[in-house]
């Protein structure tokens, strides 16, 4: 029996959960993805995924009860480049917009965990930087109309091809990028206790 429930409707996230063979639910709730302007960046991922979680632990309170006392687990991932957040692309060209500005350069990607056990949340971030090579209009064009990144922060996914050709390196959790920092999130579900 599942003793978890990830808040995301995301592909990724659900196959790296199945990947650490973690049993799980999904149920997921619109919330919104808005944030205070004054947040502190690094901040953002962190407020979004808490309202991800409390949304879906409204859901399974009043139409779900058989799912209460589940560990609920919620995340958000941001792409930051210098002082900007590069959010999902609206269109093509916002995509190619956004692929042309990371291209040759380094930024930050951002994943907020959040976990709701027992009425109690519980937080933490994990950033990891990713330098591109210098992209081609070509390549970014390639991508966007082969791949068509549009759910993704940033406009890319490091597991597709963009990833193989495009990124020289990264320094930090490799699938934090992909959009959910694994191996933190079980060492904080052992340090709960959560069976």
């Amino acid at each position: 029996m599942s003793h978890f429930i990830l808040a995301s409707q995301s592909p990724r996230r659900k196959t790296l959960l199945e990947w650490a063979e973690l049993p799980f639910d999904i149920i997921v709730s619109d919330s919104d993805e808005n944030y205070p302007a004054d947040l502190a960046l690094d901040k953002v991922p962190v407020f979004i995924a808490q309202n991800k979680a409390l949304a879906v632990q409204d859901k399974i309170i009043a139409m779900q009860p058989e799912h209460i006392g589940k560990c609920i687990i919620a995340a958000d991932t941001v792409v930051v480049l210098d002082t900007s957040i590069i959010g999902k692309p609206n269109s093509r060209e916002e995509a190619i917009e956004s692929l042309t500005a990371l291209s040759g350069r380094s930024h930050k990607v951002i994943t907020g965990v959040v976990l709701i056990y027992n009425g109690t949340v519980h937080s933490f971030s994990e950033t990891t930087e990713v330098i591109f090579h210098e992209l081609t209009l070509a390549q970014i064009e390639f991508y966007v109309d082969n791949y068509k990144p549009f759910d993704k922060a940033g406009a890319y996914a490091i597991q597709e091809w963009i990833g193989v050709v495009g990124i020289k390196s990264i320094q930090g959790d490799f699938y934090n990028v992909m959009g959910l920092p694994v191996s933190k999130l079980l060492q904080k579900i052992k340090q709960l206790g959560i069976a």
